[in-house]
């Protein structure tokens, strides 16, 4: 059975916020068939020193045939693990003949209802993605890396809001960086098997993947807390409060994250740590960035409460309405990019469209950072002033000219 689907799954898994806590069928598969092959070959053994006459025990990677006499025929059902992938199974028999075994009657393929390989237009699908999400991820890293070159190198820019944006926009390069490690470190190769594989680098990608994606959530967490706190005017413009959000965002994470790799270490020391069978310790990881999709979903309705009254002409003053026009807009732009969308995941049973789960992951994922960028740094109009005003002044510089737009202009900013 090919690696490919395996490889896209799990890459998907560590991006997701809901990823699955049990293990996956077809590495279930891989598990136990070597078990069964133990088996197998425990009672070959066992049965060295008997009659050589007839056919031999062996084990053909899939069932384990049994000593036979010529011209007897033996019926196997197929592996019960087989039903993971259909309900029905049936079963494969074998002359045993003069030469030896015969082929397998119907093939395995036919009798237990798997395919040898997935097909090839799930194969292109497959491909499909992993081009989407690389562009994505590329760009939106390349557009992100700029953004927060522009917010920390103008000096008018350097306020609290900004401060939020720049560590948000962090996170998604973290997050794109940390699939490039990812896929350069378990999926190199078509060859690798990853449901054994257990190198550090192999951990230390897993661990740094997780990391990045719940820094992620806990920072879109601090902005929805900020623009909730800002709308509320409760927001208290200090040093100690953009610490207490620099804690969240980056330290609660950490805290987490080292639990989990301790409980990994001393209790499920298994494989890349990129699969959790039936693991309780996967809920240190799913359970803290569950709730931050949670509170974000809250904080949600609560701003769209507050603009709802906050823009009845009624109820402002006319000098406050542009202000809060204008966090409406940004606000109903990034917030359904919180993560929202996973609380509908959260309800759905393990390995419910898998297919739907990688677009959705990695295809739209990718994109977020991108996004974010645009809407947050490009389309903000005290950056586009900033911007041109740097531009007025180096053409002044270079070439003594003064235009009247450089005059007396002000930025227009709520700190």
């Amino acid at each position: 059975m090919s690696r490919l689907h395996i490889r896209r799954i799990l890459l998907a898994l560590c991006l997701a916020p809901t990823a699955l806590s049990s293990l996956h069928p077809e590495c279930e598969l891989i598990f136990q068939l070597k078990r069964e092959e133990l088996s197998c070959l425990q009672d070959v053994a066992e049965q060295a020193n008997r009659s050589t006459e007839g056919c031999q025990p062996f084990w053909d990677a899939v069932v384990c045939w049994p000593h036979a006499v010529v011209g007897e025929t033996v019926q196997r059902a197929c592996p019960a693990i087989f039903s993971l992938f259909k309900n029905n199974t049936g079963s494969v028999s074998r002359n045993c003949t003069g030469r030896g075994w015969s082929r397998p009657l119907p093939p395995y393929h036919v009798a237990c209802s798997v395919d040898d390989d997935i097909p090839e237009t799930e194969q292109s699908y497959f491909a499909t993605v992993k081009l989407i999400y690389t562009v994505g991820y590329s760009i939106s890293l390349a557009v992100l890396a700029v953004a927060v070159l522009i917010l920390l190198l103008f000096r008018r820019l350097r306020c609290a809001r900004n401060f939020i944006h720049i560590q948000l926009f962090i996170t998604f390069i973290l997050k794109a960086v940390a699939v490039f490690i990812k896929d350069a470190t378990l999926f190199s190769s078509e060859d690798t098997n990853h449901c054994t594989l257990s190198t550090v680098a192999c951990k230390a990608s897993v661990v740094f993947c997780h990391y990045c994606v719940m820094a992620n959530f806990f920072w879109l967490l601090v902005e929805a807390l900020y623009l909730n706190s800002l709308l509320l005017s409760s927001f208290y413009r200090s040093r100690r409060c953009l610490w207490g959000f620099s804690l969240l965002g980056w330290g609660v994470p950490v805290l987490f994250i080292l639990i989990w790799i301790g409980s990994r270490v001393y209790f499920e020391d298994t494989e890349c740590w990129d699969i959790n069978e039936d693991s309780p310790y996967w809920w240190i990881i799913k359970g803290p960035i569950g709730v931050s999709i949670a509170v974000n979903f809250m904080l949600f309705i609560n701003i769209i409460r507050i603009l709802m009254q906050k823009l009845n002409p009624r109820l402002i003053q006319f000098n406050n309405s542009s202000q809060y026009r204008r966090l409406t807009k940004s606000t109903l732009l990034l917030i359904p990019l919180f993560g929202t969308h996973y609380m509908f995941f959260n309800f759905l049973p393990d390995y419910f469209s898998v297919n739907l789960r990688l677009c959705i992951e990695l295809c739209m994922g990718s994109f977020q950072g991108l996004l974010v960028a645009i809407l947050y740094c490009f389309l903000n109009q005290e950056v586009q002033t900033e911007v041109h005003m740097q531009w007025l002044r180096w053409q002044e510089r270079s070439y003594g000219v003064v235009s009247p737009a450089a005059k007396g202009s002000q930025m227009d900013t709520p700190f």
